[in-house]
């Protein structure tokens, strides 16, 4: 890698391709406004991971993502792995994905130039993330960071629907209606919830949201209380709902009043455990890496953000 101060990984398949479309213009006005970098673009699920890995051996300042959650939580992972032996670089988040739902909490601009211009401000915050350890496919152990939101249940349900259907309408529209669909088809699960701080507790769920921001799955308000900064988890339990009174509350799901619902909980940890003995789905910021049994801890202030 050349030796420049900043890099941006880029996933040109992000936002159904309209990243790799406006890369190019938005290249020209990224070097007016932050100099010389190193533009890296991906390929294949994982490359985002590598690059940004490779990118931090090499000593980058600063690196900044230009894609949806799912590639920023690739590159968070890289720098994570490298972390241990190099300084770690400053972030930045050019959204431009089917979710993007970390930018809700942050304010940072859905305008891409406008986004820029804010990395160029250097104005940073602290992130905290969250470490997970669960199962990956060939039942193997995966670990693994996320810096948004981590559910399981339906959730995941409705993250496999939209990653093998088409995007082409939007964030908005290809969640609800994998949501509407799910509901229709998801039985809710027994699961065991145990925190550090003594809760033990074994319920039926339609989803759990391990939350270090406030919005998932295309614009859900699912953890309205959620601060990216507090050194916790902000938890919320989707109950026994019956599937009218689903039907029924889903607006509060996109409202924040999701925590007037009867059967919703919400409580706060630095670490939780759970598990199943029914098959249950992740979604980790907007991807499905595996299933229960989960262990999440969080990672206060892990990394700087521009925002």
């Amino acid at each position: 890698m050349a030796n420049v101060k900043t890099a941006f990984i880029i996933n040109p398949q992000a936002g159904n391709g309209s990243t790799g479309r406006s890369w190019p213009g938005l290249a020209a006005y990224a070097r007016k406004r932050l100099g010389a970098f190193q533009a890296l673009a991906t390929k294949r699920p994982g490359d985002a991971f590598s690059c940004s890995r490779r990118a931090v051996e090499a000593g980058v300042e600063r690196l900044v993502c230009m894609g949806g959650d799912g590639t920023l939580n690739e590159v968070i992972n890289g720098i994570m792995a490298a972390s241990d032996r190099h300084a770690v670089p400053v972030l930045g988040f050019v959204p431009n994905g089917t979710g993007c739902d970390l930018v809700r909490t942050l304010s940072i601009p859905r305008d891409v130039r406008a986004a820029v211009d804010l990395i160029a401000a250097n104005q940073t915050r602290f992130l905290d993330i969250g470490r997970l350890s669960f199962v990956g496919p060939g039942n193997r152990t995966v670990h693994r960071y996320f810096h948004n939101i981590t559910s399981f249940g339906i959730g995941g349900e409705v993250d496999a629907r939209v990653n093998r259907t088409t995007k082409a309408f939007g964030p908005f529209l290809s969640f609800i209606w994998a949501t509407l669909i799910s509901i229709l088809s998801y039985d809710t699960k027994m699961v065991r919830l145990r925190t550090e701080s003594g809760v033990d507790q074994t319920v039926r769920v339609w989803n759990v949201a391990i939350a270090n921001g406030q919005y998932h799955g295309g614009g859900m308000w699912v953890a309205p209380e959620a601060r990216i900064d507090d050194g916790r988890f902000h938890i919320t339990v989707i109950g026994d709902l019956s599937l009218a009174a689903v039907c029924r509350n889903l607006p509060r799901l996109y409202n924040g009043s999701i925590g007037r619902i009867a059967q919703v909980s919400m409580m706060t940890a630095t670490r939780i455990q759970a598990e199943a003995a029914q098959r249950v789905l992740l979604d980790v910021d907007g991807e499905q890496p595996g299933r229960l049994p989960l262990s999440a801890e969080i990672v206060p202030g892990a990394l700087q953000i521009c925002a």
